[in-house]
């Protein structure tokens, strides 16, 4: 249902399907240039922004509360925009602030706000010294090669538009969805974008794990990736501007938005490099659905078509006299060859097998660690001390040592 069956530019609201992640990138970009702190309080930098509610003077509301949604306010500005389809101007969402109060105490509990997501791009308009829509374009549009986005509203009539529709009613009509422009809510809300254009955002997140990214530093982007706040159950929650869930022991990121006539969703797997990116124009396209249909179909036979070939790994013969059982005062550790690999086990534990250590070979008789979890020794090193026979006698792990007890 696509216009002229052109690809899908849709008005979209991105509360990752990227409007959100692209405030909380903007924060981070000034963050990272030494403008600002997550942690600093609104009131810093919005000195008119006042509530019905003297908890917020004495716990006041963060930059970091209003990216991770847990400043506790209202879902949205004092208007029923989502009714009518009358977005509020800034002069008037500023103006209706004082007789809004916050719906929770700040930090008590994970709450969706577009209110608060429209502060946090008032704080990147006033920090940076520019208008918003200005700030996103020269910082992520330009250097992503974004061509077919726009954060100021485009019009109607734009040639590439998908038209916006309702849900299916029982009598198999739809009506065409009000189009208009979000104006103070822009900043969570507001968003026309590209399938194509989006895949090129998400790539950006994959650099978290590459030596070097654009726009942010890798390291940058894995803080935004990681857990700010965790739902009770373990399944989900947010980092700075992506909502995270983890599903059959995998780690997504991402989020849905909907407009009236609009419904998207994106999550990306950062370490599988794969993600999935649903448009619809109609209230009753679920896309959630699709996205969850391509992780479990599709994305396994993705990652296993696009995974580097593996070559029969020969193992050096010179491994083999590291083999063995090592002792300290703190247990024992075997180190053998399997699957073509140097690895330390815990021979006491009930499955050695379920955590083993790497050792990835460095230098000379030298070995880095790598393992599942960071408990143990996680990137420092094991080296293996020798005779002039050529056989262990000591072997170091990290800054302590343990002395074979075996050896075949």
């Amino acid at each position: 249902i696509l216009r002229d069956g052109e690809e899908c530019v849709c008005h979209m609201e991105a509360t990752l399907g990227l409007r959100q992640a692209y405030i909380s990138q903007q924060l981070m970009i000034l963050r990272d240039a030494g403008k600002l702190n997550l942690d600093d309080r609104i009131k810093d930098y919005l000195p008119w922004f006042k509530m019905d509610n003297s908890e917020i003077e004495e716990q006041p509301i963060t930059i970091r509360q209003l990216i991770t949604h847990t400043s506790g306010l209202p879902r949205e500005a004092d208007f029923p925009y989502w009714t009518d389809s009358n977005f509020p101007e800034r002069e008037a969402m500023i103006k209706a602030l004082p007789g809004q109060k916050p719906a929770l105490p700040a930090l008590k509990q994970w709450k969706y706000s577009n209110l608060a997501l429209s502060l946090a791009g008032e704080i990147v308009s006033v920090v940076s010294g520019v208008p918003y829509t200005d700030f996103v374009e020269e910082n992520i549009y330009k250097p992503l090669n974004m061509s077919a986005s726009f954060i100021k509203t485009v019009p109607f009539e734009h040639p590439d538009l998908a038209v916006g529709y309702g849900r299916r009613l029982p009598d198999g009509t739809r009506t065409i969805s009000p189009f208009g422009d979000l104006k103070a809510i822009s900043p969570a809300a507001s968003m026309t974008t590209s399938v194509e254009d989006l895949a090129k955002f998400a790539m950006l997140q994959i650099q978290a794990n590459s030596e070097q990214s654009t726009i942010l530093k890798p390291s940058t982007l894995r803080e935004m990736h990681r857990v700010q706040w965790l739902e009770p159950d373990w399944k989900s929650g947010w980092g700075l501007g992506f909502g995270i869930a983890r599903i059959k022991d995998k780690t997504l990121i991402g989020h849905g938005g909907a407009l009236e006539g609009y419904r998207t969703q994106v999550n990306i797997n950062v370490d599988d490099k794969v993600a999935a990116i649903v448009f619809t124009n109609a209230d009753d396209g679920l896309p959630a659905y699709y996205v969850e249909k391509f992780f479990e179909w599709v994305a396994p036979e993705v990652v296993k078509a696009f995974a580097p070939k593996s070559e029969k790994k020969l193992v050096p013969d010179s491994w083999k006299k590291y083999t063995g059982r090592y002792r300290s005062v703190w247990g024992d550790m075997q180190i053998l060859i399997y699957n073509d690999e140097l690895i330390a086990i815990d021979p006491t534990t009930a499955d050695p097998m379920l955590a083993p250590t790497r050792l990835v070979p460095v230098g000379e008789h030298t070995f880095k660690m790598d393992m599942k979890y960071g408990i143990g020794g996680l990137g420092e090193l094991v080296i293996f001390e020798l005779n002039d026979k050529d056989e262990v006698v000591k072997v170091k792990t990290g800054d302590n040592y343990s002395h074979p007890i075996k050896r075949w």
